[in-house]
């Protein structure tokens, strides 16, 4: 195997649990497995890849969610996997932490860029290359929040490798200075490798902590909390984005540096 394409299409299912095929043309991306039984529970179809590194399902229309783990790392291998089958779009379903104090848990932050802290988009582009995603995705996802009559912040995050930050002052003092809205370690590495592997790409936020401040770090609880009472309408945003566009028929042009 040669080719970047001959390799993502072998190791695909070795990661995923599905064949190249056997996904579809939208994928939503998640980092969590409740994400992926709630999708199955709701099309009554199987999981594939349990036991194995990042689990998968498609439904009979052609949409497909993968949970890949969590940080850059994974974030970057489920893309260049996914290269292999060319979707028209993915969009990224996951928890950050408001950074703002007019950011509350249970907000939705569409990110309109990421700022490159976790190191693995390095590998990808020069760091000067901002980190965004494809617009008519977040149209998409956006006049879904707005008919739902759900609040969401448009804005930068910030995605770091750190898992364990909250106690550094001096971190924090930095995050303050950057402005940014967000936290989390993923968006960042999914617009980067997007980008270059000619995917179009957004990502849907869920704010689930306010890490700024002792009494706001997220918790065991807290986050089961969080889950409980958001993790279903997070998930039905996505899918109802992914098939107004899909019904639209839009194009999504792709543009490289």
């Amino acid at each position: 195997m040669k080719s970047k394409r001959e390799i993502a299409q072998n190791w695909l299912k070795r990661y995923t649990g599905s064949e190249p095929h056997e996904l579809g043309e939208w994928i939503l991306l998640t980092n969590f497995q409740n994400y992926v039984e709630k999708f199955a529970e709701k099309f009554d179809i199987e999981i594939k890849g349990i036991g194995g590194p990042m689990t998968s399902t498609t439904n009979s229309d052609g949409l497909s969610i993968v949970n890949f783990g969590y940080g850059s790392a994974n974030a970057a291998t489920i893309m260049d996997l996914l290269s292999s089958v060319k979707p028209k779009g993915v969009i990224f379903l996951g928890k950050c932490g408001g950074l703002k104090k007019t950011t509350e848990i249970g907000h939705f932050v569409l990110p309109i860029a990421a700022i490159r802290g976790e190191g693995t988009s390095d590998d990808y582009f020069p760091p000067e290359v901002p980190a965004m995603p494809s617009f008519k995705l977040h149209k998409y996802i956006s006049q879904i929040l707005v008919n739902k009559n759900l609040d969401y912040r448009t804005g930068v995050v910030y995605t770091t490798n750190r898992r364990i930050w909250e106690w550094d002052e001096e971190f924090k003092k930095y995050l303050r200075k950057v402005r940014v809205l967000g936290i989390d370690m993923e968006t960042a590495t999914i617009f980067i490798t997007g980008l270059a592997n000619v995917i179009a790409r957004g990502a849907l936020l869920l704010v689930s902590d306010r890490p700024m401040i002792p009494e706001g770090v997220k918790t065991t609880e807290s986050d089961k909390e969080v889950t409980s009472e958001y993790a279903n309408i997070h998930l039905e945003v996505g899918i109802q984005a992914l098939t107004k566009i899909e019904k639209n028929v839009e194009k999504m042009k792709h543009f490289r540096y």
